[in-house]
Formats: C-alpha cells, structure tokens, sequence
C-alpha cells in the first residue's frame, strides 16, 4: 500500500489527536503537521498535545506511526547574517526537534535557509554550522532533520542537489540528515521530473543519494519548468501534471516512503479526500474542483 497523506491540522484542545482524526477522513495512509502556526514561535506544552491519546487512536485505526512527519516553522533562517538570529533558529528548531520526538516521529522537514547576504557559500557554511549544533543539542535523539529542495524562490539555499549535498558534506552526523523531496520545487527549480524523473533521480542519486531521501511533497505547479516561483497547484491541474506526479508516488524504487500532498485548498474547502482518491484509482478527474466547489 502506498504510504501516502496531506498536511493536517493541530489545533484546539486535542491537538496531535484531531491531526490523525482529519487524516482518516481523508482516507490518508500517512500525514504531515506544524507543531504550532509556522509564522510564529507560540506553542503549546509537550503535555497537552494529546499524543498518548493520537497514538492509541492510531493503533486503533492501524495508522502507522512511522508515516508521520512534522514540519518545522518558516521563520528560522540557519544562515541569517545576524549571528543572534542564528542562535534563535538553532534553539528554536532543537526545541522542535523535542516536540516531534515526543510525538513519536521521525523525521522533522526544514527549509535550510536563505542566504540574505546573497553570498550563498557562505549560507551553506552556517547552514551546516547551526545544523552541527542543533544534533548536538538533541544527540540522544534519533529524530532525522529532512533537507527540502527548493524551488529557488529570492535568495533560497538547496534550489540545487549539489547545494543539498555541500550542507551534508558539512554536517558531522550525516545519519541524522535526510532529504524531502518536493515535486513542485525541483520542477521550478529547472528539474524535467515531468520528462526524464528517472534521469532526474539518477543525477540526485550520484550528487546526493537516493538513500537519503525520507519523504516526498507531491504537489503540482502553477508554473513552467524553472520559474523558481514555488506556487503549489492541486494534483494533475498545473505544468507537472497527473501522469508525472502518478509516476513519482507509485516509482518502483521509493514506494516505502511517505509522501504528503501539500496542495491548495479550493474555496476554502481541502481536497485531500478527493485526490488521495484519484491517486488511489490511478484515474484522474478533471471535475476535481467544480466538485468540490459544490461541496457543502
């Protein structure tokens, strides 16, 4: 079974546990969270997080654990020129890292950062310098930190596999980094997953490595290839397409790995039921959002 989800909730008085409940009515088989708003470093104390009570329920309903991912906040920057606000990103992201720990997690996605000063390998340097640290703030977890591609969106580090692999080369404890891998961000950055995915593998594979590759975000994009733009389309509605994005989730060589739709909601309605669906089927619904604009 195709371990695949969306990003869910984490709100209100149950928090962990209303993320798994809106997961299962998606029909998700895995899922994504921010521990708290992504804009901001308001949080809720580890013990009233429901995670007991998410993870009787996922026991429950036989969601397993392994196929949750959390989400770290936008406003770190690790290679922030100000040497105070690297210091906040580092403690910050290693007080998440706890967080997800205690949700039972493994792997915790993070942008590596936006070189502000424009000088990019010097960004990778205190990329890799603040990563250092959080690991060995949090050296008695096993919690991997999952490296983003990006789509090369102003001034973003890791628009490039060789940019990834410079951050990794960097780190000391390479075994708790990881890579996601953003369908939609790699397209914008020029990578033609639409054309030759498995060429486009096979080059992250000798720069990278496949193996380091933890979680997937197949989203579609409102752009062409290389528009470094980063717009999320829903699945099979933009320049990617349905067929491309079918490929990526049911290849071969990755199928035991999670995948999260981060797809735009249409009028203000998620349309995780509906194309987790579509992929399921392995049939696309070019109605898809006249559908679900009619949903009440």
């Amino acid at each position: 079974m195709v371990k695949i989800g969306s990003h869910v909730s984490m709100s209100g008085d149950d928090m962990f546990l209303v993320s798994v409940k809106e997961a299962q009515s998606y029909q998700a088989t895995a899922l994504m969270v921010y521990t708290g708003a992504p804009q901001n470093t308001r949080r809720k104390a580890m013990d009233q997080l429901k995670v007991d009570e998410a993870l009787d329920y996922m026991q429950s309903i036989g969601f397993d654990p392994n196929n949750v991912v959390v989400h770290a906040p936008y406003i770190m920057n690790l290679a922030n020129p100000s040497e105070e606000k690297r210091a906040f990103a580092v403690s910050f992201l290693t007080e998440e890292i706890k967080r997800t720990a205690h949700m039972n997690a493994n792997q915790i996605v993070l942008h590596p950062g936006s070189a502000v000063g424009k000088d990019r390998p010097q960004a990778i340097k205190w990329i890799a310098e603040g990563l250092n640290q959080v690991i060995d703030n949090t050296k008695d977890l096993s919690v991997k930190i999952a490296l983003e591609t990006m789509a090369g969106k102003g001034n973003e580090v890791g628009k490039t596999f060789e940019e990834l692999n410079e951050i990794i080369s960097l780190v000391d404890e390479k075994n708790r980094l990881s890579v996601c891998f953003d369908t939609c961000h790699t397209h914008d950055a020029g990578y033609d997953i639409v054309g030759d995915f498995d060429g486009v593998m096979k080059h992250f594979d000798q720069v990278v490595g496949n193996q380091y590759i933890s979680v997937f975000h197949i989203n579609d994009s409102k752009n062409e290839k290389g528009a470094s733009k980063d717009r999320h389309e829903n699945i099979g509605f933009g320049y990617i397409g349905y067929e491309a994005l079918l490929k990526v989730i049911y290849h071969k060589d990755f199928l035991d790995i999670p995948k999260i739709l981060e797809t735009p909601y249409i009028n203000d309605k998620a349309p995780y039921l509906e194309e987790l669906a579509m992929i399921r089927d392995k049939t696309f619904d070019p109605q898809l959002k006249e559908k679900i604009e009619q949903k009440v």
